[in-house]
Formats: C-alpha cells, structure tokens, sequence
C-alpha cells in the first residue's frame, strides 16, 4: 500500500515537471492527479487556459501522446481549470517574479509593486522573499511582508498558499518564495475575508513586467519636466552676479567723475 502512494507521489512529480518545462513562463500554477473509473484525470490549474490548450486543441492532443509514450499511462484525460485571479496564486505570482528578473528589472520595484498588487487583489496578507546575487559582489535578501500572515501552525498549512521558483540572472542565482494568505479563521472559527479594493476592479496589466515596464515609462516622462525647468533656471542663476558687477563698475565710475569735478571748481 505504501509502494502505490510512493509511485503516485512520483508520477505526479514527473508530469508536473514535464507540464512546467513546456509552459515556463508562469501560465499554468499546479497539477492535480485524480483516478476515475475511465483512467487518470489529470487537471491543470492556470491563468490562462487558451495556451494551455492552444489552438484547435494541439497542446492537449501533444501532452496527451506524451503521457502515453513516456508515462505509461492508458487513458489520460486532461482537465484545464481558470484561476480566478492570478495575483492570489502564489505560484503563478512567483513565476512572474522570476521572469521579471530575469528580464533585469531592480528587485525591489518587482517586490513593491507585486505586493501592491496581492493586497488590492483582496489577500489578508503576503510575504515575498527574493534572495541571492542581485547585482553586488555579495548575495542579499530582501524581504517584503503587508497584512496579516500565518507563520506556524495548522493555519499556516492549510490557509497559506505557497510558491518557489529559482531565476537565473547574469550576477547569479535568485530564489523567489511567495506566501499568500486569502483568509483567515477568527476565535469562532468563522471564514474572515478582506474585501477587494476598487483599485483591483480597474483594468490593469496581466504580467508584472508589463507594468514595470509602464511604471518605469512614467517615471521618466516625470524627469523630464525638471530637466527642463532646471535648464531655464539655470541663466536666471547668472543674472544676480552680472548685476553685482554692473553696481560694482557704477561705483567706480562714479568714484572718477568727483574728483574731476572738484579740481575745475
């Protein structure tokens, strides 16, 4: 009996790796395996289900073959499930993270920004841990902790939900730990939930790094207003010193003229 539940803990792993090499960039979160009376049921949960499935339904048809061939298993049936929102999930939100830094984003603009979005999403509270070379000579951990989160206990292991990746950067090696707390138990025993914020319901970029990118536009579109005003400024500056220097040649002249005046006299 302990053999079958070894094999299937190995089976799902397998099939779980071979599902996050074909779709690395964070558009699946998890697998689940479920045995059926017509063979395994194997249900994928993502944010986007369009590339999971891919056109005409080609993805399928290929993971399907693959689970056959490589897997032995006889009857696989494939299940694609929509996440609700994808910044509660704490997989897919660590997958995004990787592949921002991946892409050279600064580290603590994807953390700030990845927490504001968690929490406007409607989350209790969130805790991201990037940790590794990040750009000095010497590894560096940055912590990023908002609301209300559960460290220990069986709360912690049922209402916290959990995601690693690894990102591989040109300093070195990163690791990104998510850990996302939906909702929360009171003395009770009751379901305590934080309402969505209106700024979660407004249209906003799917992926971290698009709204870096947009942030980062902003900010430079900001610069340039001051640059400006600081280049106007800067004749304005000189001014006070060619005036000091016109009063100064007045007195001089001034200085000249008295005792000419006093000799004719």
């Amino acid at each position: 009996m302990n053999k079958y539940f070894v094999n299937q803990g190995v089976k799902l792993t397998s099939i779980e790796n071979y599902i996050r090499a074909k779709f690395p960039s964070g558009d699946y979160s998890s697998i689940d395996l479920q045995t059926t009376p017509l063979g395994i049921k194997i249900v994928i949960y993502t944010n986007k289900p369009g590339k999971i499935i891919g056109r005409g339904g080609r993805n399928i048809d290929e993971i399907t073959d693959t689970l056959k061939r490589e897997f032995n298993l006889e009857n696989p049936q494939i299940d694609v499930k929509e996440i609700a929102n994808a910044d509660l999930d704490a997989k897919i939100v660590a997958k995004q993270i990787k592949s921002a830094l991946e892409k050279g984003f600064n580290y603590k603009k994807i953390g700030n920004l990845t927490m504001r979005r968690i929490m406007e999403a409607g989350a209790l509270g969130a805790q991201i841990v990037i940790a590794g070379k990040m750009g000095g000579s010497k590894s560096a951990t940055a912590k990023f902790i908002e609301g209300h989160i559960k460290h220990s206990g069986e709360q912690a292991k049922q209402l916290v939900d959990e995601g690693f990746e690894v990102a591989i950067t040109r300093p070195g090696t990163i690791g990104i730990h998510v850990r996302i707390m939906v909702e929360g138990r009171d003395i009770a025993g009751n379901v305590v939930r934080k309402g969505v914020a209106p700024a979660a319901l407004a249209p906003r970029p799917e992926r971290i790094e698009e709204e870096l990118e947009k942030t980062i536009e902003a900010d430079l579109e900001a610069e340039k207003p001051k640059k400006a005003k600081k280049k106007a400024a800067a004749p304005k500056a000189k001014a006070p010193r060619t005036a000091k220097k016109a009063k100064a040649g007045a007195k001089e002249a001034e200085a000249k003229e008295k005792p000419a005046t006093g000799e004719k006299d």
